[in-house]
């Protein structure tokens, strides 16, 4: 907090440097201002202060721009009303990222109203309501791509998560988490289980690797800080929002959770509807009784969030419960590797991580698995259900998983995994297939060369071979569709019976035969290329009034 000489002195400087450029701005604002304008400069101010290398930047008001003269602002003269603006900025930008301070000049021309508005931090663009502003000299402007990239590059190669966090001490960590997080080491590491209980706290967190010397890292607090010492990572979060939605998608009921996260991740847990799923299995008359959702995939989806998430974006982690039967887990950043079957392939660690402080300390807590399979094990259990297996997604510079716990078709499941042949890289394309996915290449051409396939790019089918041994002949059918053949015999014994037809007349009669796969205007592209052979290979022809009649030469 700065004193009041200070505050008159620095009001004197800027007042004597004249004009406004990125880093100041001076409003007369005598009455009121508009606080989206505010939000905006706020934006454009943090991040004009980072590329400039400063530490703060300011917005006055009560001055005139033409000749910095004092006008005396009344802006909020009831200081609690003004102070209240801090958290109703913090709440759309970046991280909660607010004001450092607000303070009032009491001049003899009148009352001054100083933000003090911090640099965006480290690898952080700051944005107002999801858009990034800045400066060009004294014009608001949106941030340019470049800039933004500027910004998020200055931490490029760096670990945030490793990062020491100065003023923060073992007191500001949960003891309750620190007890959990012993007793989750010592069964990571049995040999140990008698030697760690002669440790201190501060060794035990050195040696589990989520301190670095007796000093608290990020990692430390997000995994085992007390609720309130979130506020050491801003404009980072330590935030995950469970949130339960009807089949409507219409929000019932939500709850956030902060740090510790190595206890809260169970809390979160404990708040999803994990009702018993029953089926017949094949070759019985008795039900199998399951969860709807194996525990292992969703305390493996929580970890991973937590673990991957980029947390100089500043988002949280989002876990949305459909009551149909659907889980949706979120978080910000791009995937790593390089694709989820590259992932499943390999079975093994990934080379490089987002997080590797972070990951090797929820490692060492028995948060997550060493050796890289948690992901393929995902695939199986959901296999070994008969559920449709997990669903990954990366959209808008984030990771999105849908794990769906019911079956959605029992015997089709059963009998493709009776496919001896088939391993588990051929069932996730076939998933794929079933949900009208786009295979890449190579998923094309593998499951093209085991025969398990039919169609052109983009609009595959499941082949008759696997038609046959799964009893899908009819849904095999219904995709295949007729062959140009057919529609020829249709369409001549159209005009025959007509005489004449229009392309819109053979669209209604082949439109509902021709496959599923395709879109209408597919459809009309197929018609239209069979009416164009028939017309190359001398079957039909186009009469005077522009209809297709029969070529009888």
């Amino acid at each position: 907090m700065r004193t009041t000489a200070e505050i008159l002195s620095i009001l004197n400087t800027l007042r004597t440097n004249g004009l406004e450029n990125e880093v100041v701005e001076f409003k007369e604002a005598k009455r009121n201002y508009d606080f989206e304008k505010i939000g905006k400069y706020f934006s454009a101010l943090c991040n004009e202060a980072n590329l400039k290398g400063k530490r703060s930047s300011w917005l006055v008001f009560g001055i005139k721009d033409s000749d910095k003269s004092i006008v005396n602002t009344q802006f909020r003269t009831n200081r609690a009303d003004l102070d209240s603006l801090k958290a109703e900025v913090a709440n759309h930008t970046t991280g909660r990222l607010t004001f450092i301070e607000i303070y009032e000049a009491h001049t003899p021309e009148g009352r001054v109203v100083l933000f003090e508005i911090p640099a965006a931090p480290k690898g952080i663009p700051i944005s107002w309501k999801g858009h990034y502003y800045g400066r060009d000299g004294e014009e608001l402007n949106a941030l340019n791509l470049e800039e933004v990239e500027r910004i998020r590059n200055q931490v490029r190669g760096e670990d945030w998560s490793s990062v020491i966090v100065e003023n923060a001490t073992i007191d500001d960590l949960s003891v309750k988490a620190i007890a959990t997080a012993r007793e989750n080491f010592k069964k990571k590491n049995t040999h140990l289980a008698n030697e760690v209980d002669q440790w201190d706290n501060a060794t035990f967190l050195n040696k589990a690797k989520v301190c670095i010397k007796g000093k608290i890292t990020r990692t430390a607090i997000l995994l085992l800080g007390k609720p309130e010492s979130e506020h050491f990572i801003n404009p980072a979060t330590a935030k995950i929002s469970w949130i339960l939605r009807n089949s409507d998608n219409i929000e019932k009921d939500y709850q956030h959770f902060t740090c510790p996260l190595l206890l809260n991740t169970d809390e979160v847990y404990k708040k999803i509807r994990n009702l018993k799923y029953r089926y017949i299995a094949d070759g019985t008359l008795f039900p199998d009784e399951v969860d709807q959702y194996d525990p292992y995939i969703v305390r493996e989806g929580l970890n991973n969030c937590v673990a991957h998430q980029d947390y100089t974006l500043g988002g949280k982690i989002n876990l949305v419960e459909h009551e149909d039967g659907k889980l949706v887990f979120i978080n910000s950043g791009n995937f790593i590797p390089t694709s989820i079957e590259d992932v499943v392939i390999s079975d093994a660690p990934e080379p490089t991580y987002r997080n590797p402080f972070l990951v090797e300390a929820m490692i060492n807590l028995n948060m997550i698995d060493a050796i890289g399979s948690g992901i393929k094990r995902m695939f199986n259990i959901q296999r070994k259900k008969f559920f449709p297996l997990p669903d990954y997604e990366f959209v808008d510079n984030k990771v999105k998983l849908t794990v769906t716990g019911k079956v959605v078709d029992i015997d089709y499941a059963r009998k493709v995994a009776a496919i001896k042949e088939l391993d588990l890289l051929d069932i996730i394309a076939l998933d794929k297939v079933s949900k009208s996915k786009v295979l890449n290449d190579a998923e094309v051409s593998r499951l093209k060369s085991k025969g398990l396939i039919e169609g052109r790019k983009p609009n595959f089918h499941i082949s008759a071979t696997v038609a046959n041994a799964t009893g899908d002949k009819a849904d095999y059918i219904k995709h295949r569709g007729i062959d140009d053949e057919y529609c020829q015999k249709i369409i001549v014994d159209y005009l025959k019976k007509f005489k004449e037809g229009k392309k819109e007349d053979f669209e209604k009669v082949l439109f509902d035969k021709l496959p599923d796969v395709l879109s209408l205007l597919q459809k009309s592209h197929k018609i239209k290329n069979i009416l164009q052979k028939m017309k190359r290979e001398g079957k039909i022809k186009l009469g005077d009034n522009r209809q297709w009649i029969l070529d009888e030469i």
